[in-house]
């Protein structure tokens, strides 16, 4: 102790000059191979490497010492960037661990995906020799004890201060692991969901089926490792997951925003356990998810596609080979996960958007500020008033103004059917959501439906009386709860208003000019139970063609709806009574009001309007009449 006290100054000025490790900083890197090669050898090495970790963060002292002498306040923000890139370092090296662990687990997920034979609820005893399988298990049992040994060695390494930043170990695992599992996982969904576009026959459920074993693999490696590495695995891998899709998604949806979302804006990206960027493969879409999208739509175009609403499928109008049924989600659920269907959903709903601006767009500066436009329909509208007048000729009156626009109802008819299609796939996707949450977690699905109609009821209980409370606009729960209703799939997309419009000249006279026009191409059968085109060679399928008119006019204020639904009435008893006058029988309905009558039938049931609204636009007997042919 005497010794000690008479320690001179300038001795201890040399002691700091010489283990002063500042110079260290930069060429300390050169050594990171030999540290994790040691570790890779004995993982116990970890715990000698937390005295080099201590000596590196005297590192700082050089760069803080005139900071803290000049009584800086910067004096907290450099220390904590100077740890914050020891402690990058120190994960770094240690990073060694979970990368081995994975080069492990891969095995193992080989084996139990692969190998090994999954136990059947109930066994012969005669099998039990088949199903044992002892040198495979065995050989699991090892990679199994290997993984654990590597997880003890970074355990072992006590809490330590780095700088002003105390490091644990076990996030530095939870988080290692986490990083390795993030760029599986996004590798599988890259190199998985590559398509063809020029392939005659989809290659998509294959592909979907393939992806679904590889993340079914690694879900169960991962479910069956957690004990033995203590980490709660299920939800380092539901949230990963959800992260990295939701990542993606918000990727492929910035090229429909004017303000994209970068990468260190989003709140999806993290620094310590990065997403993996690809480069894109084709140049219509960002990542897997936009792929997958794409193709989907390709496989469902209504222009070589029938969608036959009672089997709720898709069918190829020439060979009437199924295409995509509604087990066919289930798969992609299987294959990307809830947040994978989700982001799917949200992705459509961007590109619906964008379908209805350009649409509307082209409309208010083309069509409906055209001088011979709108000549044209204001001839028509005077021609067509009083609504409940009847138009002598039908036949002639409306195709000599239908001919007129051979050139722009081609366009219209091409946005109309994206937009249907992409509301029917919306539509399953939100069935297979609300299926799959009723079953995994019925008392969630139940809890937001009870809250969603509570909430509506309050809602409306406010618009009959003003005095009643109202959620107000800094309330978060309207935006909360959707968020929950979407990703149970509690949400009807035929309702949705994507884009907010001001009350356009005309639009509803245009429309009904549009449908009066491709009617004719349209015929209904019986034995599927909807409108689908008369000839091979008009691209043009019934139930898209309705949901597609059904979404634009659910854009615009119900009085436009009614105003359509005046015109397609006053059609209807005008071709019936030119069908009377003509010698025809009061008891046959003509093919024309055949068609119309189930063009509104079809429209009624996506539009939720009932049979008493309907019957204000055309009369009940002819309604009748219809309802006893179709039955008959």
């Amino acid at each position: 102790m005497i010794r000690t006290i008479n320690i001179k100054e300038d001795v201890l000025i040399t002691l700091q000059i010489v283990g002063d490790l500042s110079y260290a900083w930069e060429i300390v890197d050169s050594y990171t191979s030999i540290m994790q090669e040691g570790i890779k050898q004995d993982p116990s090495l970890v715990i000698k490497l937390r005295a080099t970790f201590l000596k590196l963060s005297s590192a700082l002292e050089i760069p803080l010492l005139r900071i803290n002498q000049a009584r800086s306040p910067d004096l907290v923000s450099v220390s904590q960037y100077y740890s914050g890139e020891l402690v990058g370092y120190v994960r770094k090296v240690l990073h060694i661990i979970p990368e081995t662990m994975f080069g492990l687990l891969a095995r193992i997920v080989s084996l139990q995906t692969s190998v090994i034979k999954e136990l059947p609820t109930r066994l012969d005893k005669d099998r039990l020799r088949e199903y044992a399988q002892l040198e495979d298990r065995h050989e699991v049992a090892k990679l199994t004890h290997a993984v654990s040994v590597f997880t003890e060695g970074i355990l072992m390494m006590k809490s330590t201060l780095v700088g002003i930043i105390r490091v644990d170990p076990k996030q530095l695992l939870e988080d290692g692991i986490r990083k390795e599992l993030v760029k599986h996982i996004a590798t599988a969904l890259h190199n998985g969901l590559v398509f063809n576009p020029k392939a005659k026959t989809s290659e998509l459920l294959g592909k979907l089926e393939a992806l679904g074993k590889i993340m079914d693999g690694h879900r169960r490696s991962f479910e069956y490792i957690q004990d033995y590495v203590n980490i709660y695995g299920l939800k380092i891998w539901q949230e990963e997951v959800s992260r990295i899709i939701s990542y993606n998604v918000e990727q492929e949806c910035n090229s429909f925003l004017r303000n994209k979302v970068q990468d260190w804006q989003s709140v999806h990206q993290s620094k310590t356990i990065p997403i993996p960027k690809f480069p894109p493969i084709d140049n219509t879409s960002v990542n897997f998810i936009g792929r997958l999208a794409r193709e989907l739509i390709r496989i469902t175009d209504p222009k070589t596609t029938v969608y036959i609403e009672s089997m709720t499928a898709w069918y190829d109008a020439k060979t009437h080979n199924e295409i995509i049924n509604l087990k066919f989600f289930s798969k992609v659920t299987k294959s990307v996960g809830t947040a994978g269907l989700t982001g799917l959903d949200r992705l459509f709903s961007f590109m619906i958007v964008t379908e209805l601006q350009n649409y509307l767009n082209a409309l208010q500066k083309g069509v409906l500020k055209d001088k011979a436009w709108l000549e044209m329909f204001s001839v028509v509208s005077k021609g067509l008033s009083p609504h409940s007048s009847i138009i002598s000729n039908p036949g002639r009156f409306y195709s000599q103004y239908t001919s007129r626009a051979q050139r722009v109802w081609p366009q219209i008819l091409d946005r109309v059917l994206k937009v249907g299609q992409m509301q029917l796939l919306r539509k399953h996707i939100a069935y297979e959501l609300n299926i799959s949450c009723k079953f995994d977690s019925k008392h969630l699905a139940s809890a937001l439906q009870t809250m969603n109609d509570a909430l509506l009821a309050e809602i409306e209980a406010h618009y009959k009386d003003p005095t009643k409370p109202y959620p107000k606009e800094s309330n978060p729960l309207l935006y909360e709860l959707s968020t929950y209703l979407d990703w149970a799939g509690i949400s009807n997309p035929y309702t949705k208003i994507y884009v907010t419009t001001k009350n356009l000249q005309y639009f509803s006279l245009l429309s009904f000019l549009f449908v009066v026009s491709q009617l004719p191409k349209l015929s209904y059968v019986k034995n599927i139970g909807s409108l689908i085109s008369r000839r091979n060679q008009d691209p043009l399928d019934g139930v898209p063609f309705i949901v597609g008119i059904h979404t634009l006019l659910r854009q615009f204020h119900p009085q436009i709806r009614n105003q359509f639904l005046l015109y397609l009435g006053q059609y209807v008893k005008s071709h019936m009574e030119a069908a009377i006058s003509g010698g025809g029988k009061a008891t046959e309905l003509p093919s024309e009001v055949i068609t119309a009558l189930h063009f509104l039938e079809s429209f009624a049931h996506y539009s939720g309007i009932t049979r008493k609204a309907l019957a204000v636009h055309i009369p009940e007997p002819i309604l009748d009449q219809y309802q006893t042919m179709s039955s008959s």
